[in-house]
C-alpha cells in the first residue's frame, strides 16, 4: 500500500536505480518495508526509484503520527520540561540508548547494508542527533517508552530552588527546535544533572585567532587500505573489509562499513557542538563494483584524516576502541561501554573546560554571525563547484571522448581515401595522417580516464565539506538559543525577577557553548586551508601532467610529417 512521506534531508542519486530527493519534498512510498536500508518510491517530479530509508519520514494520520501531539498534553505545557521526552513511532524498535539483555550480537552478524540499530527518525536532532530522550540513558536505568517514562529528577547547578524555577527564564515551547532537542536548553538553564565523577576533560585554550581546542597530546594518523571482498555463511553473505593501521600502534585491524556506521552514530550522540564529518553515503546496488569500492575507500581516507586531526574526536575512547581493539571479547565490552556512555549530548558540555579570559557576548555573537554568513556562502560555492566538476566528469567520459573519436575517424577516412588512386598515393603521408587519427582516438581515451586522477579527488573533498557545512546551521542555532537565554535572564535580573546569581550561572554556561563553537570554527578554518590547498595543488599538478602527456603524443605524431 502506498504511503505518503516527507524527505528529511537532500539526497543526490548516483546511479539509475536511485532518485534524488530534496528536504521537505513530499514523496510516495510503495512499501514501508525497507530493502537493506533503502525504500522504493516516487518523488514530486514523478521519478521512481530508491532512496535511503533514514532520509525520509512516513506521514501518518493523527492517531498514528510520528510526532507527539503536545498541544493537549501536560508535558507540553510551560511548567514541564518536555524537551526530555520523545514518543516512539514504533514500540517494536529499540533505541540506541537502550541496553537490552539480548544485546549480545557479534558485529560480524550485522548486515552490511543497514545500520547497527535502526533508529526511529521522527525528528532529526542537532548534527544528526536523536531526540534528548536518547541522550540520558543512565538517568532512567532501563529503556521505557516516552509515553510512560517518569520525569527524571534533575539537580540544579545554581543556588535557585526548584520551587522558584517557574518564575525564571521561560522554556522554548517548540519541541522540534534543535536547541531543545539537543538538550542544550536544559544545560543553559542548569537542568543537566551534574556527574559525581567526570573521567574525560576537553580543554579550550586562547590562541592567536581566538578559542581553540587543546591539541591531542598523542597525535596519530591512520591509513585505510586494501578493501577486500569477504564472505560468510558459506558464501551466502558478502561484505567489504578495510585494513586500518593507526600509526600509534602500527598494528592493523579490519573493519566493515557497518563498523564505521556504528562509530558514526556514537559520535553523533556524544558530540553536540562538534561538526562530525559525514561518512560516504550508502548505495543500494553495485556495492561490490570496483569503481564504487574505490570511491568509498578514497572518501573513507578523507573521513579518517579529519577524525584523526580533530583534537577532540581523535581522543574519544570509542574511536580509539574502533581503531585498536583486536580481541573479540574486549571488542564487545568496549562497544557496550561506548553505548552506555553518560557524557553524551548536553552532558558532553560538562566535560569542557574553558579559559578564564573574558569575552564580550556581543563580540562573540558578531563573530558567529560572520561565520554563519561565510559558511552559507561557502556551502553555495562548494555546491556550484561540485555541479561544474560533475558535469566536466560527464563530458570527459562521454562528450570529449566521442568528439576526439569522431576527429580520429575523420582523419583515418582521409588517409583511406588517399589510398584510392595508387599512382598518386604517398604512403608516408597516408600513414602519418592515419597515425594522427589513432593519436586523437588515444587522446579521447586519455580524457575519459583523466577524472580518476584529478576531478574525482576534487569531488571527494567537496563532498566531505558539504557534509561538514551542513552541520553548522544547527550548531549555530544552539549558540543563538543560548544567547537569547542570557539576554532574557539579564533582563529579568534587572527587573528584580531573578537573582543575579541565577543569571550569572546562565551566562557562565552560555560561555561554554560559545567557546566550544568558536573552537570548532577555528578548527574548521584550519582544516579548510590545508584541505583546499592540497586539493588545488593536486588538481593543477595532475592537469599539467595530463596535458604534457597529450602534448607528447601530438609532438610524436607531428614528427612523422618532417621527412615527407
Amino acid at each position: 500500500m502506498a504511503l505518503k512521506a516527507r524527505a528529511l534531508y537532500n539526497f543526490q542519486s548516483e546511479n539509475k536505480e536511485e532518485i534524488s530527493i530534496q528536504e521537505n519534498e513530499e514523496l510516495v512510498i510503495f512499501s514501508e518495508n525497507s530493502l537493506d536500508g533503502w525504500l522504493q518510491g516516487q518523488n514530486s517530479r514523478g521519478e521512481t526509484g530508491l532512496f535511503p530509508a533514514s532520509y525520509v519520514e512516513i506521514l501518518r494520520s493523527r492517531s498514528g503520527s510520528n510526532y507527539t501531539d503536545y498541544s493537549s498534553s501536560p508535558v507540553g505545557s510551560p511548567g514541564h520540561d518536555s524537551s526530555l521526552y520523545s514518543a516512539s513511532p514504533n514500540p517494536g524498535i529499540s533505541y540506541q540508548g537502550s541496553f537490552e539483555d539480548d544485546d549480545d550480537d557479534d558485529w560480524d552478524d550485522w548486515d552490511d547494508a543497514c545500520t547497527v540499530v535502526e533508529e526511529p527518525r521522527s525528528v532529526p536532532g542537532t548534527n544528526g542527533h536523536p531526540s534528548p530522550s536518547l541522550q540520558y540513558p543512565a538517568a532512567y536505568g532501563h529503556h521505557q517508552h516516552a509515553s510512560c517514562r517518569p520525569k527524571p529528577v534533575l539537580e540544579r547547578q545554581d543556588s535557585m530552588s526548584s520551587s522558584k524555577r517557574g518564575s525564571v527564564v521561560g522554556r522554548n515551547l517548540n519541541r522540534f527546535s534543535c536547541f531543545v532537542r539537543s538538550g542544550v536548553e536544559a544545560f543553559i538553564l542548569g537542568d543537566v544533572p551534574l556527574m559525581s565523577k567526570i573521567a574525560e576533560i576537553y580543554c579550550i585554550e586562547m590562541g592567536s585567532r581566538g578559542p581553540q581546542w587543546r591539541a591531542n597530546p598523542n597525535p596519530f594518523i591512520c591509513s585505510v587500505e586494501d578493501p577486500t571482498k569477504q564472505t560468510k555463511f558459506k558464501g551466502i553473505k558478502s561484505y567489504i573489509s578495510y585494513k586500518l593501521t593507526p600509526s600509534n600502534i602500527n598494528s592493523p585491524v579490519y573493519r566493515r562499513y557497518k563498523h564505521f556506521d556504528w562509530l558514526y552514530n556514537r559520535l553523533l550522540h556524544k558530540f553536540t557542538v562538534i561538526s562530525v564529518p559525514h561518512l560516504p553515503e550508502k548505495q543500494a546496488t553495485g556495492r561490490f563494483e570496483e569503481d564504487f569500492i574505490e570511491k568509498r575507500k578514497r572518501r573513507l581516507i578523507l573521513w579518517m584524516e579529519h577524525m584523526t586531526s580533530h583534537p577532540v574526536l581523535s581522543q574519544y575512547e570509542g574511536f580509539q576502541h574502533f581503531l585498536c581493539c583486536r580481541d573479540e571479547k574486549q571488542w564487545k565490552l568496549g562497544k557496550r561501554r561506548a553505548e552506555k556512555d553518560e557524557m553524551v549530548g548536553a552532558s558532553f558540555l560538562l566535560t569542557i573546560q574553558i579559559p578564564t579570559e573574558h569575552q564580550d557576548l556581543q563580540d562573540v555573537e558578531d563573530r558567529v554571525d560572520a561565520f554563519k554568513a561565510f559558511s552559507k556562502k561557502m556551502d553555495d560555492s562548494v555546491l556550484q563547484l561540485t555541479n561544474v566538476a560533475s558535469e566536466l566528469v560527464r563530458k570527459h567520459v562521454g562528450g570529449f571522448r566521442k568528439e576526439f573519436q569522431k576527429l580520429g575517424n575523420a582523419f583515418q577516412a582521409i588517409s583511406h581515401s588517399f589510398h584510392m588512386d595508387p599512382p598518386y598515393s604517398l604512403d608516408a603521408l597516408n600513414n602519418a595522417i592515419s597515425h594522427t587519427g589513432k593519436t586523437y582516438e588515444a587522446v579521447g581515451e586519455m580524457f575519459a580516464e583523466q577524472p580518476k586522477n584529478d576531478l574525482f579527488l576534487m569531488l571527494d573533498t567537496l563532498s566531505l565539506y558539504q557534509g561538514l557545512l551542513s552541520n553548522f546551521p544547527d550548531i549555530i542555532h544552539l549558540q543563538k538559543g543560548a544567547f537569547a537565554k542570557v539576554k532574557e535572564s539579564q533582563r529579568m535580573s534587572d527587573e528584580g525577577r531573578m537573582d543575579q546569581e541565577e543569571a550569572d550561572g546562565i551566562r557562565k554556561r552560555c560561555r561554554v557553548v560559545g567557546f566550544a563553537l568558536q573552537a570548532e570554527m577555528n578548527h574548521f578554518h584550519e582544516r579548510r586551508v590545508a584541505d583546499f590547498k592540497r586539493m588545488m595543488q593536486s588538481y593543477l599538478r595532475q592537469q599539467i601532467v595530463f596535458y604534457q602527456r597529450v602534448s607528447q603524443q601530438l609532438e610524436k605524431t607531428l614528427r612523422m610529417y618532417d621527412n615527407l
